[in-house]
């Protein structure tokens, strides 16, 4: 029996069956062997009787936004294929990111107080032979998703929404009025909240191979020595398996949560998860001083996350927007969940409440509430930085030399260059800074980058980082005209914000 079976044989339900459930997943995504659903069809016949403004599917992070909805007036039916219930493990998420709860009438003050289950400060950033960085307030907080969704859920009833729980999403079709979803919801408009691997997406995909994929493992345990700090972003080893990993860690409510993550391409030779947590467990020791047998594992985690180029992802039909994971609008970096959605609800809110006000439900006026972000674009270089594709050999430890010159450049140039990187907001003034301090400080890395990330890829990105100079000038403008809008008509109105919110998100100036 392997280390990884005895450990996960110890947790209540099937663990091991569920992470080779996962890894089975993950082979059929890098072989392109998954079979593409044909879940979405077209009809001419306009339908009778629309019972509602918006039909989401997907709960757990639909119902963020499906009561944002409801707050606002619309008819909403929320569909989840299970109970609408939250994970035990927290959410974490910086503190002023939060505020939005509180700002849409989502929470009071006090229920998102007590939303907050762990907070810790500082949190590390550190690679192998390299300096440690350190900040507080990102990433430092800990929300629990069993109250959230439960005090969410309540809300969202007591103010008219309606939920549908153990209705699994199955088909949906297409009207010229509305869409008929699983046969017997009829709405003006369908949101996709069911994440990366939604049937929608995946026809809408059409078999398209990610360019990227994140593979995370990891466990909430008991045992460890006291600890109330945290790693944001953690190396303590070369290469090693066509990975460079890195790790996270920081308190739970319950013990202390640790991750083992790693970028890599789609190619079929890498690593898969059962693997990744055999590497996980054999290297906990070492990266948290502790000995696996002291150790009394609350829960496993893991997971993989694909990551496309062309993102966000822009359906081709009429009525139907995805959000959240499903647009594939989180950054190349994160993980996404929880904490992009978070980042978009406002711009969503109000963007799927002018769109169901002016009837600008076309797959065209759609696309405009997930648009094109040299912020995220220009992200993309960063993380085939932080891979090693099974091609290329590298020095082991090219990764770390590179990544610890650059946030040693970033910390000197100060927080407000340093926390939005950590948050996944990419600003052009904080960039080319960075950009000019690396390369003037530590040519021969930058002359090592160009080859491993490709000149190809180099082009693209000169062509996003160009973009999102423009942006930034863009939105300066826009904001500048905002007080001519109120002339322009209600669907012209449209257009400009979400225009203008475009701008402000491609060029992180949401942070």
């Amino acid at each position: 029996m392997s280390l990884v079976e005895e450990v996960l044989q110890k947790l209540p339900g099937d663990v091991l069956g569920g992470l080779r459930k996962s890894d089975r997943l993950l082979k059929s995504l890098r072989e392109n062997t998954t079979p593409i659903p044909q879940v979405v069809t077209q009809s001419d016949v306009p339908l009778e009787n629309i019972d509602w403004d918006v039909v989401i599917c997907g709960g757990t992070l639909g119902i963020i936004i499906g009561y944002a909805l409801v707050k606002r007036g619309w008819r909403v039916a929320l569909l989840e294929r299970g109970i609408l219930r939250g994970r035990e493990q927290e959410w974490n998420i910086s503190r002023s990111e939060l505020e939005v709860f509180v700002e849409l009438d989502l929470l009071s003050e006090e229920e998102l107080k007590k939303a907050i289950a762990t907070q810790y400060n500082p949190a590390r950033v550190s690679f192998f032979g390299g300096t440690e960085v350190w900040v507080n307030d990102v990433l430092n907080i800990g929300v629990d998703p069993v109250y959230l969704l439960e005090t969410l859920k309540t809300k969202f009833l007591a103010a008219g929404g309606s939920l549908f729980e153990n209705t699994p999403f199955s088909t949906a079709v297409v009207h010229p009025n509305g869409v008929l979803v699983a046969d017997t919801f009829k709405t003006r408009l369908l949101v996709d909240a069911m994440g990366h691997f939604s049937p929608i997406v995946q026809q809408a995909r059409q078999g398209q191979k990610p360019d990227g994929i994140c593979l995370v493992v990891g466990s909430c345990a008991q045992g460890f020595t006291q600890n109330t700090t945290g790693d944001l972003l953690a190396s303590f080893t070369p290469i090693q398996n066509h990975c460079q990993y890195f790790w996270e860690a920081f308190p739970a409510r319950d013990g202390r949560t640790t991750y083992l993550f790693t970028y890599m391409d789609a190619d079929p030779q890498h690593l898969g998860l059962e693997d990744l947590f055999a590497e996980y467990l054999r290297l906990l020791p070492e990266y948290q001083g502790v000995n696996i047998e002291q150790l009394q594992l609350k829960r496993a985690l893991f997971g993989f996350f694909p990551a496309y180029r062309r993102s966000p992802l822009h359906f081709p039909w009429n009525r139907i927007l995805p959000v959240g994971d499903s647009s594939g609008s989180q950054s190349p970096l994160s993980f996404g969940g929880f904490g992009a959605m978070v980042r978009h609800l406002k711009r969503l809110t109000l963007g799927i409440d002018a769109a169901l006000t002016t009837e600008q439900l076309s797959s065209s006026a759609l696309a405009l509430l997930q648009p094109y972000q040299p912020s995220l674009s220009v992200t993309w270089l960063f993380q085939k930085a932080m891979r090693a594709d099974i091609e290329q050999k590298l020095d082991s430890n090219q990764i770390n030399q590179l990544l610890s010159a650059v946030f040693l450049e970033m910390q000197q140039l100060g927080e407000p260059v340093l926390k939005p990187f950590l948050q996944d907001v990419v600003q052009f003034p904080a960039l080319t800074q960075t950009l000019i301090k690396t390369a003037l400080n530590h040519p021969q890395l930058i002359a090592q980058i160009i080859p491993q990330v490709g000149f190809v890829s180099l082009i693209d990105w000169t062509i996003h980082y160009i973009n999102l100079g423009i942006y930034t000038a863009l939105y300066q403008l826009g904001v500048k005209l905002e007080p001519t809008v109120k002339n322009l008509s209600p669907q012209q109105q449209y257009y400009y914000y979400r225009w203008l919110d475009s701008w402000q998100y491609g060029a992180g100036n949401d942070y």
